[in-house]
C-alpha cells in the first residue's frame, strides 16, 4: 500500500530547500545540481503563496556526508542543535525574568 508518499507526509521527515541552505550550509546550485543529477528528490509547496521546493531529509545529509564525510554532516547538525538550544535558553530567561517580576509585584502587594 506504500506507494512512496508515507515518507513525504512524515512529521520532520523533509524540510525546505532554504532550511536545508541554512542548516546544512549548502547552496541554490548544489541543491539544483542534486536534483538535477537525481541525488535529491523534491516537490513542489506553497505556504501563504509563496512556493518553495521540499526535499527529503535523508537525501539531504547523505549528500552532506558525502560532500562533507560524516564528520561534517555530525558538526553542522550539532551547530544547529546548539542554536537551537540557545534559543530556547533565551526563550526560557525572559520567561523566567517576567515570572519574577510578577512574584515581586504580588508579593510587594500582600505587604500592604
Amino acid at each position: 500500500m506504500d506507494d512512496g508518499t508515507s515518507e513525504w507526509q512524515r512529521k520532520r521527515a523533509t524540510l525546505s530547500a532554504k532550511t536545508a541552505r541554512k542548516e546544512f550550509a549548502l547552496t541554490e546550485v548544489e541543491i539544483i545540481g542534486a536534483i538535477r543529477s537525481g541525488k535529491l528528490q523534491f516537490r513542489h509547496a506553497a505556504m501563504h503563496g509563496n512556493p518553495y521546493l521540499r526535499l527529503l531529509r535523508r537525501e539531504v545529509e547523505a549528500l552532506v556526508q558525502e560532500k562533507h564525510g560524516e564528520h561534517g554532516l555530525k558538526e553542522r547538525q550539532a551547530k544547529v542543535e546548539v542554536g537551537r538550544i540557545n534559543l530556547e535558553l533565551k526563550r526560557l530567561k525572559a520567561q523566567i525574568a517576567s515570572l519574577e517580576e510578577r512574584r515581586s509585584k504580588l508579593t510587594a502587594d500582600l505587604r500592604t
